[in-house]
């Protein structure tokens, strides 16, 4: 019977990360929010959230979970930003380690600033993990657009990165 168990278990973790694998969440394209949110660790992320701010589709950028050492002169330096545009609309967030952490920071910021719609944007592999511990975080009448950062990941990163969501789903049925 034990086994049976185990093996129906196997076989639903294979099937689920057959499915995470070949559906990975995709870029977005016209949608306008009040703010972007980026957790840093990915190429391509901070970059895409500057443009939708140029574009004009979003007031604010958050990138949370920035290294404590970086400045934000040296930010605006790597990224090409303007100091006015430093000072009014790009806010580095340095509380996060995590992505759990990004999401608390992330919910902190939102609520001292009144913000109504967000755009998410992360990598494609990470954007279900971290768009879930954001929704965990956030009041429900916050709106989430999902902006995924396309990427190439190795089997290894999508191994990894699905085990991860299992574990934070997971890890709501179990008391803190």
């Amino acid at each position: 019977m034990i086994w049976r168990l185990f093996l129906l278990l196997f076989v639903s973790w294979v099937l689920g990360f057959m499915w995470f694998a070949v559906t990975l969440p995709q870029p977005l394209s016209e949608q306008e929010t009040d703010a972007v949110i980026v957790p840093t660790g990915g190429a391509g992320r901070i970059a895409h959230g500057l443009q939708i701010l140029d574009q004009g589709k979003a007031r604010l950028v958050l990138v949370t979970g920035v290294d404590t050492d970086v400045r934000p002169a040296e930010f605006a330096e790597e990224f090409n930003v303007s100091m006015d545009q430093m000072q009014c609309c790009v806010v580095l967030g340095f509380e996060a380690m995590n992505t759990r952490g990004n999401a608390v920071e992330t919910a902190d910021w939102v609520a001292r600033n009144k913000i109504r719609s967000l755009r998410l944007v992360t990598s494609d592999w990470h954007m279900r993990r971290a768009a879930s511990e954001l929704r965990r975080q956030l009041p429900t009448n916050i709106r989430i657009v999902e902006d995924a950062v396309a990427t190439e990941p190795s089997l290894f990163t999508l191994f990894l990165e699905y085990n991860k969501l299992l574990a934070s789903w997971l890890s709501r049925f179990v008391p803190v």
